[in-house]
């Protein structure tokens, strides 16, 4: 059952010219809108489905700096600061806590790649630092682990995913951006050879600019387009517990767990240490420009072939306009969350914290996550389309700086000064 998210009521039909229309209506699409509308830019900001519907309610909801790549901190820097904003921005509660998150190892090789992240950023002036087993035990007590040692953020966060996209949604209304959802956009109208519209399955609307903020349906997209988005899907179960008096506020993620606490008192459980990998036309056709990824992380990865390659391989990769696209088929991607990964998550947290064997399930679900080559998002202008922007691949941990990262696609879109360097999530690094 996926997570209940907090309803906004939008229109259903959209208007027949704008300035900026966006295509997806995940929490940077929506971030990006709320912006542009503050900045009284008119907006449309088109979902397929529901608001906030795949992912990016899906999400752990973890605001981190933690184990980012040193050129992905400026981002997350920036992105703490408007978290701390959001609830006076948008009006009401996100969930938002700077309640901190560590990550601990049970060897030392774990323990070195800790080493070496911390020793990449240390020029960066982060509050992370290591902690011994001793450290880790006072700041949650109650284990009995014995750990290599860990590393702790203080300043690392969580918001709610169910209550921050509906919030900035609200805002973004309030400022006069347009929303609409069930509406796809089934694809670009160009003149003179740069955007001036889209085409929707309820007709077209003009415009100067376009951003693609579709997520896991970019790649998709952008194909019909000619375009090649070098993403691929991952799926990542989740459990909720009810509520329980647990051992700290802090987020914690061990190699074969992770847990954060809920705003309603329970956690928020996942099997850290593996993913759903399952096999599409996708995986066969950039599998080599992953190999990096996969020789470091094969562990990491329960690949299977099934049903979900056939569903994949029924949707179309070309269509006109005229036609009925993937987008329009598949509403809200919802695959089914996997019991054996969250009982592996559960059983393991339950042998580090034996708090948790009082742990009940409220609720599971999955979320499909679209993931590049380096794990970095691509935030960006397309140059063989001008007016096209891209907000998207944010391979997991894009929650965490959505309000940057929706904020600095809305400064390139809008070519006003830029938040931070955008050249780190260029589209043209994957040329």
């Amino acid at each position: 059952m996926p997570p209940i998210i907090d309803p906004v009521h939008t229109p259903t039909t959209h208007p027949q010219a704008t300035s900026v229309v966006i295509i997806g209506g995940g929490i940077i699409g929506l971030t990006a809108a709320l912006t542009l509308a503050e900045r009284n830019i008119p907006v449309v900001l088109l979902e397929k489905g529901r608001l906030a519907g795949e992912q990016s309610s899906r999400n752990l909801g973890w605001v981190r700096k933690t184990n980012r790549h040193a050129h992905d901190i400026p981002l997350a820097l920036a992105a703490d600061q408007l978290w701390a904003k959001m609830p006076e921005r948008v009006g009401s509660d996100v969930g938002y806590r700077q309640a901190g998150i560590m990550f601990i190892g049970r060897n030392d090789t774990q323990m070195g790649m800790h080493e070496s992240w911390l020793k990449s950023v240390e020029h960066l002036g982060l509050d992370s630092r290591l902690l011994s087993n001793k450290e880790i035990a006072n700041k949650v007590p109650g284990g009995r682990a014995d750990w290599a040692g860990g590393i702790y953020t203080a300043s690392d966060a969580r918001a709610e995913p169910t209550l921050a996209a509906s919030a900035i949604a609200r805002a973004a209304i309030a400022k006069g951006a347009v929303l609409v959802e069930n509406c796809a956009v089934r694809t670009l109208v160009t003149a003179a050879g740069r955007v001036s519209g889209v085409v929707t399955e309820q007709g077209e609307i003009r415009c100067d600019q376009v951003l693609l903020a579709g997520g896991l349906w970019s790649r998709k997209f952008l194909g019909n387009l000619n375009i090649n988005l070098p993403t691929l899907p991952l799926t990542c179960s989740v459990l909720r517990t009810h509520p329980l008096d647990g051992p700290t506020d802090i987020a914690v993620g061990a190699p074969d767990f992770s847990f954060r606490k809920h705003k309603d008192g329970g956690y928020i459980i996942t099997q850290r240490g593996a993913l759903d990998a399952f096999l599409t036309l996708d995986h066969l056709l950039l599998g080599r420009r992953y190999l990096p990824q996969l020789r470091a992380q094969r562990d990491f990865l329960r690949i299977s072939f099934g049903k979900y390659f056939f569903k994949d391989l029924a949707l179309a990769r070309r269509w006109s306009a005229s036609q009925v696209t993937p987008f329009e088929r598949v509403r809200v991607q919802d695959p089914q969350a996997n019991t054996a990964l969250n009982d592996e998550a559960l059983r393991n947290l339950k042998a580090a914290w034996p708090v948790f064997e009082q742990a009940r399930i409220a609720s599971a679900w999955a979320g499909t996550i679209d993931v590049t080559p380096d794990s970095n998002p691509v935030i960006g202008p397309v140059s063989a389309i001008p007016g096209l922007t891209l907000a998207t691949g944010f391979s997991g941990h894009g929650f965490g700086t959505s309000p940057a990262a929706g904020q600095l696609a809305a400064d390139l879109v809008s070519q006003s000064p830029t938040l931070i360097d955008p050249s780190p999530y260029r589209f043209e690094r994957f040329a």
